[in-house]
């Protein structure tokens, strides 16, 4: 039995029944002490045990029985018991077990740390942070040091992998003279092992971070030793022609978290990444590092791997399912666990503790941290959970600390939290992946994010933040919050651990188009001895029509190019398209759905219907953007947003037409995005650098959109050159991209050219300061264009003479566009292509040596011209001419900067 009210009774039971308890820790439960002692019942004692559980065999059929109640912090009077038989009473007997074992008399670590000169050779000791490795530690590192065969290495949460992870980069650059890249599946997580590895470079090795957020020069990529990177970059260096020279010197591949090969979005780049590399005779060494892979001698094997299996932790953890009441209501159940969140924040802390609360969405985040300050005699009356200002005063003087992607106080939240300023924690899912925020004790609030279940393994993780070693914590304690219905699927899930299942399947498209790329598919018979390499197939996927129908739809797109051989076999050749599509990590899938629909519009008439019409398309063709997340309290001003086209008048107000209420209007999937995008094309003005709600959505909703948009609008702008897309949707594109990318400048239509101009002077690792500086310097001096005469390079630029002269040569300024009756000729000064259309119709002529000639398109408004140069400037003739410069945008503050 689980006891965790001080006044319950034993049930009566036969003598000789074997009768064992769990009770929680205190003064209060010494009379429940003494009278187990009396009946001489062996009780063990668990602090902060909130269950209250019996598993038994009383029953007349003597069939083994769960009976759980109510968490005692949240019983109400109407409350009710739930029994159950069967595998439900066989998981909580094991459960049981589980707890009773952990909680044995015995006390104190098996076994002490060791000196590291004893485990690691002494040449590498100055590189590692501490003198003492664990025990975990010491048994898998001469694993990782004594071969060269890839591993998998499964280790509880907290017994130090990051360190098994350093000895295998230091052996590989050290001792063989290679390169190491280490990959980690979030953004945030490089930044943590990027401060944890700022020591080897005051040492003088090489470290590069590489992620979406930081863009370096190709050069350092290729001087540096070791790679620290997210997945998605690593991949993307793959694909890239002129990496691939320095990926070859990789000699160890160091995998962070691989059960992620089992998550929907990240999984498929993963095993792409590992179908290449696996295998006995690799030039690359697979170590893979995780705590909760159920299958990891299945994943061994299909990477010709050795499963290593540590099962010391530095701390004790215990885990426990308080459960609620469920209920028809949704929002009865929701207030029922904030409550119960409350009240074992409260506990913990009361004793001295820190504690971890995740939550499921930003919104709720904010929400619960309300409501655990107010537990804390905070005046939370009135106050707006999107108001991140008040949010965060609040909070932090209640010593609650709040932390996701996008909150502008999370590096103040995490210093607080480590240095115990603040003893609450409440988060998103980034914490439990890797960032380094230990706690006493965790709560996971939320068994779903959206309308999916959260995953065995996210919630593994988030259970191994208790209890860190570092914090002073030598206990943990975990709480998964869950209704009574779902109870025990959980506590079945938590006992078989998380089991990897491949997710690449469904995105086959992708990754056929990028081993095409790289050389390795060149037919249909090499794609499916590519598919024989995957995860999938060796899990038993053996099946190749999912194979066959994605190399179907790459041939359809214009992806690839099938081309008959003279042996009779189809050969497929990646097209620039596909290069693109590919160089740029986007769905195929999705662009060939994107390019189908805007295939099939009218010619716009004028640029606000152009851009009404691609933001429109997108929004519902891009998944990302369509299913951009919101809460149910945001929905109606994104709808009233998107009525008003996105338009805010400078007191941050929407008008529209009283016929257009957003009450009258149900939230459609794509709406956030269209309200979103809208805004940036039409009131450039919101984004100023201090904004941090615009139109009653706050700025980190916007965010993901607003990241993820400019990437799509590129694709396309880009086809201008390659004459896939109607001239229309590649100027449009183009102007959209630049001003939706470089929005904290406030660009205006048409701003899209001088924006170019600005990235192409600057590097890719410094643009982030510098295209802002180089705007303003221009706009200031009333330039609206790159079409400038000087040709001294302003001040600012980071080409050197020869290559800021070439730049000069490939803008389209000075194309000479002459036109008869029949034809038109194009002259400029660098490689172009020549498009014309009538309506929806057009035509595209190239011109290698800045000649071209074709035939006239006619006149009137669904007739026109246009040049993209193969470097991505261009200009057009109609309406369309509206995107060849924007009106000056003066700052007097910078009038002062010279170019």
């Amino acid at each position: 039995m689980k006891i965790a009210d001080p006044d319950a009774v034993l049930p009566p039971h036969p003598p000789n029944t074997d009768v064992r308890v769990l009770i929680p820790v205190g003064d209060r439960f010494a009379d429940l002490r003494s009278r187990l002692a009396a009946e001489q019942v062996p009780f063990r004692e668990v602090g902060y045990l909130l269950e209250q559980e019996s598993v038994h065999t009383l029953n007349d059929d003597g069939q083994l029985t769960v009976v759980t109640d109510q968490s005692g912090l949240t019983r109400s009077a109407s409350r009710r018991n739930r029994a159950a038989s069967g595998p439900a009473a066989q998981t909580a007997r094991d459960a049981f077990e589980l707890m009773w074992q952990n909680h044995s008399t015995v006390e104190g670590l098996l076994t002490e740390p060791l000196p590291i000169e004893r485990v690691v050779p002494a040449a590498w000791v100055r590189y590692l942070p501490h003198p003492m490795v664990n025990p975990a530690q010491a048994e898998a590192i001469p694993h990782i040091i004594s071969s060269d065969e890839h591993l998998i290495v499964v280790a509880p949460t907290g017994a130090g992998k990051t360190v098994m992870g350093m000895v295998a980069a230091l052996r590989t650059v050290l001792e063989q003279g290679k390169k190491a890249a280490w990959l980690v599946p979030q953004r945030s997580l490089t930044d943590e092992l990027n401060e944890e590895l700022d020591s080897w470079r005051q040492r003088g090795l090489r470290v590069e971070r590489l992620s979406g957020e930081y863009r370096i020069d190709a050069q350092r990529i290729r001087d540096a030793d070791l790679w620290v990177t997210t997945t998605e970059k690593f991949e993307s260096i793959c694909r890239t022609a002129s990496l691939r020279e320095a990926l070859a010197e990789v000699g160890c591949l160091i995998v962070d978290e691989i059960h992620l090969l089992g998550d929907r979005t990240r999984g498929p780049f993963l095993e792409a990444i590992l179908a290449r590399v696996r295998g006995a005779g690799s030039r690359m060494r697979i170590i893979g590092l995780s705590a909760t892979v159920a299958n990891a001698d299945e994943l061994a094997g299909w990477l010709h791997a050795r499963t290593v299996r540590v099962a010391w932790r530095p701390t004790q953890l215990t885990w426990q399912l308080p459960v609620v009441a469920k209920a028809a209501d949704w929002s009865l159940v929701e207030g029922a666990k904030s409550r119960l969140t409350s009240g074992i924040v409260n506990m913990v802390t009361a004793d001295r503790g820190s504690v971890l609360v995740f939550c499921s969405s930003k919104r709720n985040v904010r929400r619960t941290a309300l409501i655990i300050a107010a537990s804390r005699g905070a005046d939370v009356f009135g106050v707006d959970p999107d108001d991140p200002d008040v949010v965060h005063r609040i909070c932090a003087a209640a010593r609650v600390g709040l932390h996701y992607k996008g909150w502008e106080y999370k590096r103040e939240a995490e210093k607080g939290f480590r240095v115990r300023e603040l003893d609450v924690l409440v988060a998103t899912s980034t914490v439990a992946a890797g960032v380094n925020m230990p706690a006493r004790a965790v709560v996971v609030q939320d068994t779903e994010v959206g309308l999916k279940s959260i995953d065995v393994a996210t919630v593994q993780q988030m259970f191994g933040r208790a209890g860190r070693v570092g914090a002073g914590e030598n206990e943990g304690w975990a709480f998964l919050i869950v209704d009574d219905v779902e109870r025990a699927v959980w506590q079945r899930k938590l006992l078989a651990g998380f089991r990897v299942d491949s997710q690449i399947q469904d995105s086959f498209p992708e990754h056929v188009l990028a081993e095409a790329i790289q050389g390795r598919i060149n037919s249909l018979s090499q794609a499916e001895r590519w598919c024989a390499q995957t995860l999938a197939h060796h899990q038993g996927s053996r099946d190749m029509t999912p194979l066959r129908q994605a190399v179907r739809l790459l041939i359809d797109g214009d992806f690839l190019r099938q081309v008959a051989r003279s042996d009779n076999i189809d050969e497929l050749i990646p097209t620039e398209l596909g290069l693109l599509t590919a160089r740029l990590m986007v769905s195929p899938q999705v662009c060939y759905q994107l390019r189908t629909a805007l295939a099939g519009l009218d010619l716009p008439k004028s640029p606000t219907e152009a851009e009404n019409l691609l933001i429109q398309t997108i929004a519902a063709h891009v998944p990302e953007l369509a299913q951009a997340a919101i809460s149910e309290a945001l929905k109606a001003n994104a709808v009233q947003l998107k009525l008003a086209g996105g338009v805010v008048s400078d007191d941050g107000h929407v008008h529209i037409d009283r016929r257009q209420s957003a009450g009258s209007f149900a939230y459609s999937q794509g709406d956030l995005a269209c309200a979103v995008l809208s805004t940036a094309a039409n009131s450039p003005s919101q984004f100023h650098r201090g904004a941090r709600v615009i139109a009653g959505i706050p700025y980190a909703t916007m965010y993901p959109i607003l990241e993820r948009a400019p990437r799509y609008l590129h694709w396309l702008s880009s086809q201008g050159f390659l004459g896939t897309v109607h001239p229309w949707v590649a100027v449009v594109a183009a102007d959209l991209s630049k001003r939706i990318r470089w929005r904290r400048c406030q660009p205006g239509r048409g701003a899209g050219r001088l924006l170019w101009m600005c990235e192409q002077m600057v590097t890719a690792e410094h643009a982030e300061d510098l295209v802002p500086t180089l705007w303003h310097a221009a706009t200031s001096r009333g330039l609206t264009s790159p079409d400038w005469t000087e040709t001294g390079r302003p001040q600012g630029t980071q080409l050197n003479p020869s290559d800021y002269a070439a730049l000069l040569r490939d803008r389209v300024t000075g194309a000479v566009l002459e036109s008869t009756s029949r034809e038109v000729h194009l002259k400029c000064s660098t490689t172009a292509v020549l498009a014309t259309w009538s309506g929806a119709n057009y035509i595209t002529c190239p011109a290698p040596q800045g000649k071209a000639t074709a035939d006239a398109p006619g006149s009137g408004s669904e007739h026109g011209t246009a040049v993209f140069t193969w470097r991505g400037d261009y200009q057009a003739s109609g309406w369309l001419s509206e995107y060849s410069q924007c009106q000056p945008v003066v700052d007097q503050r910078l009038v002062s900067i010279q170019t």
